[in-house]
C-alpha cells in the first residue's frame, strides 16, 4: 500500500439503521440500548417537571419522550429512535468543584452499570446528587438503590 494512500483519513460511513451521516443508532454493543447524554436545559427542565423516585444516594427523575426519541431530528446532538438519554447535575449543596466532579463521575459510572438493564428506550432520565450521600454512599448501595428506583419508575 501507498504511504500517502494510509494517510487519507477514511470515507464516512452511514451505520446500518441511520438515515443520515452523523447519526447514531440506537443500539450499543452487544444488542443493550444506547444510551446518550442530556445535554440542554430544556430536556432537564422537561426531566423535573415529570417522574421522580428518590432514594438515599440521589434522585432519579425521569420521563417518556412523547416520540419515543423519533423526533427526525439529525445531526451529532440528536438522539436516535428510541435510544434513553441521562443526564447528570450536582449543585453547590453537594461541596466544591472536586466534590461536585466526584459526584457526577459516580453518578455516571452508576448509569453505565445499571440502565442499559432497567432503564427503557425512549425515556429521558436525570440522575440528582445529594449532598454527603452521593460521594460518601457504597457504591454497591448506590447501584441497588438505582435498580430499585428503576422499577419504581416502571412497575
Amino acid at each position: 500500500m501507498d504511504r500517502a494512500a494510509a494517510q487519507l483519513p477514511p470515507d464516512p460511513v452511514v451505520p446500518a439503521g441511520c438515515d443520515a451521516p452523523g447519526r447514531a443508532v440506537a443500539e450499543g454493543a452487544a444488542g443493550k440500548p444506547r444510551i446518550e447524554r442530556l445535554r440542554q436545559r430544556a430536556d432537564f427542565l422537561r426531566a423535573a417537571s415529570a417522574r421522580r423516585q428518590g432514594t438515599a444516594g440521589f434522585l432519579l427523575q425521569a420521563r417518556q419522550r412523547p416520540d419515543g426519541g423519533a423526533d427526525g431530528a439529525c445531526g451529532p446532538d440528536a438522539a436516535p429512535a428510541g435510544a434513553m438519554r441521562v443526564g447528570f447535575t450536582c449543585s453547590k449543596k453537594i461541596g466544591n468543584a472536586v466534590a461536585r466532579n466526584r459526584a457526577k463521575r459516580r453518578l455516571r459510572a452508576l448509569a453505565a452499570e445499571i440502565m442499559p438493564l432497567g432503564g427503557r428506550p425512549g425515556w429521558d432520565y436525570v440522575l440528582v446528587g445529594r449532598p454527603d450521600a452521593t460521594v460518601s454512599r457504597d457504591f454497591a448501595d448506590l447501584c441497588r438503590d438505582l435498580a430499585h428506583a428503576l422499577r419504581k419508575i416502571h412497575p
